[in-house]
């Protein structure tokens, strides 16, 4: 059992991943908001593809927190936060309307989802999700490299 922790403590402290140590973390924050976005958006996903049952307060609440959570990552963006472990593309800073565009593209998928979760109708909510994943999909096609 000993053995077995010490094997786990070595391989831990071999981690490659890049700490964030710059004073205000605004890398760790944007990454902590993306997960909860990704956290509440993949539910929602299920209930679309009809693979979990449809509630429709808690597929609302969803879209409500999902809506918030769009508009929480961009401040996190700061000229002083290219630096590992960031994942941003250089474009990032480079393009920032293009970047602001894209946020605007979220910001504006996830309102609309929003809107469908409120009616309730399926046959608007499936299309309104796909718009938002789409938005995260094109973002991080452009924005976003890899590990």
């Amino acid at each position: 059992m000993l053995s077995a922790i010490v094997m786990a403590l070595t391989l831990t402290a071999c981690s490659n991943e890049v700490q964030d140590t710059h004073p205000n973390q605004p890398v760790t924050k944007r990454k902590a908001i993306f997960k909860q976005m990704l956290r509440t958006l993949e539910p929602m996903g299920m209930v679309v593809r009809e693979r979990e049952d449809y509630d429709r307060q808690t597929f609302l609440g969803g879209a409500q927190k999902l809506r918030q959570l769009a508009m929480e990552p961009w401040m996190h963006f700061t000229a002083d936060s290219n630096y590992p472990p960031t994942r941003a593309k250089p474009d990032v800073w480079q393009e920032p309307a293009k970047f602001t565009q894209a946020q605007k593209k979220l910001e504006e998928s996830t309102e609309k989802l929003l809107r469908a979760a409120e009616s309730g109708n399926m046959e608007l909510i499936r299309p309104a999700l796909n718009s938002v994943e789409e938005s995260c999909k094109s973002c991080h096609q452009q924005y976003r490299g890899k590990i």
